[in-house]
């Protein structure tokens, strides 16, 4: 369960655990995906980043893109574009179709970059989105920084 902290006493390696809330994410006026079952990894630094089950996820809504990256932890990402009618979000969302065994939990579930979608929701609170490009950090109003992702904190 959710409860108040800071990002600085989460783990490194990171956890995986269940969200405890609900899930939501609005994009082009539609609710994309939406779940109870989320979970979230929580790392040292970073605001927790949230994986939706697919069977949550309005499915029709993603294209696949060729952009991959590697997670030291998670292993090898593959990125979806949103498009809802002629409403576009390029690497809006991110999975793991075969993630290393410690993240076996999330396989195939989606992760959401706050800033590419209308809107996160944890609960009824809308997420403030972790700064800079590559992460996709969740902000809510009970964890506290400061973050990484922002200017200069390239080397934490």
């Amino acid at each position: 369960m959710i409860g108040v902290g800071s990002v600085w006493d989460y783990p490194r390696p990171p956890r995986v655990e269940r969200c405890g809330k609900r899930a939501r994410v609005v994009f082009a006026g539609r609710t994309i995906a939406e779940s109870t079952t989320a979970f979230r990894v929580l790392e040292t630094s970073h605001p927790p980043t949230f994986y939706i089950p697919p069977s949550d996820v309005r499915l029709e809504f993603l294209v696949p893109t060729t952009r991959q990256t590697w997670c030291e932890w998670k292993g090898q990402a593959q990125y979806w574009m949103l498009r809802v009618g002629s409403e576009e979000s390029p690497r809006a969302a991110w999975s793991y179709a075969d993630p290393t065994r410690s993240f076996a939990e999330i396989r195939d579930h989606l992760a959401f970059y706050p800033a590419r979608v209308d809107a996160c929701y944890v609960g009824e609170e809308q997420v403030i989105r972790q700064a800079g490009d590559f992460y996709g950090g969740w902000i809510t109003s009970n964890i506290r920084g400061p973050f990484k992702g922002g200017p200069g904190s390239l080397g934490w």
